[in-house]
């Protein structure tokens, strides 16, 4: 073939080969610029973009067009369709540098060393100032920073919510983040994955049926899930919350209590009398129904449980010793399993 062109190339007259030279010079310059130019994305600053396993080529064109990391979607297919490396591109979180041109771009995508990811157990019913701790010492987030956006309004909005904080509208559970994640896509993440919770058909449809919001559940469940360590209690303890409201009881959820003594002592072992004395709308043990918003951040266990309680007669409960709770009719037999833990707690000091 190239001996063909070269063949046809020698026939030219002069005028000819110097048009068709000049013509080809005009098109690898053409190139040249158009691949080894730089592309500006306009903030100035470098750009993240994550590849997910199992991205198609032209997926992963369009989060970077949409991204403004490139101009045009064309012109990078034609630098890589050149190159051949459209089924190359490794899959991963990458640091895109503002100003990258499409050649050095591609090497990036097909050689370099994406950012690694890292495996965080968030633990559910965990309190805001604990998760900032967390993922301080697991992903090096900032405390300040993560609690100063976790209250900050433009933020939240953001998100679609209309609460002072986030504390109870993040999802608890078993995440990959990227090392060097910010505040804001934990939080983002976090948020979004609650939210795919509560879309779902049967909550909705259960919320409905209660006449309840998803404020209210996720407070509910907040306080289920400081209660308890047992998933399985869960939708008892649920129940005993649910029939004290609906006979015009107070709450009286130590829970609730804890929550307002942490923020005045690091360490709650346990709630002392001073403590049910704190004059807060938190306080259950003073204001009736429930406090104004979640107490820690409910995983979806005792979330569920919120919205499907145990129907019982069941009105009280204490510890039995072993991590568990033993569950009550009446106040008179309450007291007697009080009485009994307190002997059983006395003689294993």
């Amino acid at each position: 073939m190239l001996s063909k062109f070269f063949n046809k190339f020698i026939k030219l007259t002069k005028n000819e080969k110097y048009f068709a030279f000049t013509f080809f010079i005009f098109v690898f310059s053409l190139l040249a610029f158009t691949f080894y130019g730089p592309n500006y994305n306009g903030t100035g600053r470098p750009i993240l973009l994550g590849v997910p396993k199992g991205s198609s080529f032209n997926s992963v064109v369009d989060s970077l067009l949409s991204k403004k990391i490139i101009p045009s979607k064309m012109q990078l297919k034609t630098a890589a369709f050149l190159f051949g490396v459209e089924k190359n591109i490794k899959a991963g979180r990458y640091e895109i540098p503002d100003g990258i041109n499409y050649v050095n771009l591609l090497k990036l995508l097909v050689d370099g060393v994406p950012q690694a990811q890292k495996l965080v157990t968030i633990q559910e019913g965990i309190w805001q100032t604990d998760l900032a701790e967390l993922l301080n010492d697991q992903l090096g987030i900032d405390v300040k920073k993560f609690l100063e956006l976790s209250s900050d309004k433009k933020f939240i909005k953001s998100l679609g919510l209309n609460v002072n904080s986030l504390e109870g509208y993040l999802l608890p559970e078993t995440y990959y983040f990227y090392e060097g994640s910010t505040a804001e896509e934990v939080l983002t993440k976090l948020s979004q994955e609650m939210d795919k919770l509560f879309a779902k058909p049967e909550v909705v449809e259960q919320m409905k049926n209660m006449k309840l919001s998803k404020d209210q559940i996720l407070t509910m469940a907040s306080i289920i899930d400081g209660e308890s360590n047992h998933v399985e209690e869960f939708k008892r303890i649920s129940g005993v919350y649910y029939n004290r409201i609906r006979d015009g009881w107070r709450l009286q959820a130590d829970p609730t209590v804890q929550y307002l003594a942490r923020q005045r002592r690091k360490i709650v072992n346990k709630v002392y009398y001073k403590d049910l004395e704190i004059d807060s709308k938190y306080n259950t043990y003073i204001y009736y129904g429930l406090p104004p918003s979640p107490i820690n951040n409910p995983g979806k266990e005792a979330i569920m449980a919120a919205l499907f309680p145990e129907q019982h007669n069941y009105f009280y409960f204490v510890a039995d010793g072993n991590g568990g709770h033993v569950f009550s009719k009446s106040g008179n037999e309450h007291n007697r399993q009080v009485a009994r833990y307190r002997n059983w707690r006395e003689n294993n000091k």
